[in-house]
């Protein structure tokens, strides 16, 4: 039996009668869109709230808050995650969500656009041209970190506003301690088995580093 939308509940007991509505309906608006444009595997569609909005949410168990005003990039968002549930939780936080597939995109601007969520801008186009500074980049297991830090190096404010210092939010599975090394990072691994019961995060972690 493949979790619906009570497992976010379960884990985020403080959401809003608002944040409730929007995760709820992220089981409509995306079995939608993904008949129209694969963004997740038809068979995945079915563990949504397991397999993308909680594991997207295991950065929010890492950082529970961000300063109003953060600004956050999501690198290679594919269909809207980690960013569409992080911006339903962190509503005064502002997301800019990339992707180099363009269709990929219009499903986030039609997500976003049907939850109402002002927070989110989407744009079809790679990391390495933007030319904004961000306080926190975040992705999920677009690429070994090695090819990923190149990407963003540059495009991290200097100056911190949150209780942790500006830098990469990493979603990751496996034994990544060769991946780490290969990219000459000082990283943090923190388990999502230590946030979440479910089998399925047993491998996973947030990988922080900061910037």
């Amino acid at each position: 039996m493949n979790p619906t939308v009570d497992i976010i509940y379960r884990y985020f007991p403080k959401l809003s009668e608002k944040q409730k509505a929007q995760f709820a309906q992220l089981a409509e608006v995306y079995p939608f869109w993904n008949n129209q444009i694969n963004v997740v595997s038809r068979k995945d569609i079915e563990s949504l709230y397991l397999h993308h909005v909680l594991h997207s949410l295991g950065i929010a168990k890492f950082v529970s808050e961000f300063t109003p005003g953060t600004r956050i990039l999501d690198v290679g968002t594919g269909g809207g995650f980690p960013g569409v549930p992080l911006a339903i939780l962190f509503s005064d936080v502002q997301f800019h969500l990339v992707d180099s597939i363009g269709k990929k995109i219009k499903v986030v601007r039609e997500v976003a656009a049907a939850l109402d969520l002002k927070n989110i801008e989407a744009d079809h186009i790679r990391a390495e041209q933007l030319d904004y500074k961000y306080d926190f980049v975040v992705s999920r297991a677009v690429t070994r970190l090695a090819d990923f830090a190149p990407w963003i190096r540059n495009k991290f404010e200097k100056k911190d506003k949150n209780g942790i210092p500006n830098g990469i939010l990493y979603l990751k599975g496996g034994d990544l301690k060769e991946e780490i090394k290969e990219a000459k990072l000082k990283a943090e691994l923190h388990p999502l088995s230590s946030y979440f019961n479910e089998d399925f995060f047993d491998t996973k972690y947030v990988v922080y580093v900061p910037m």
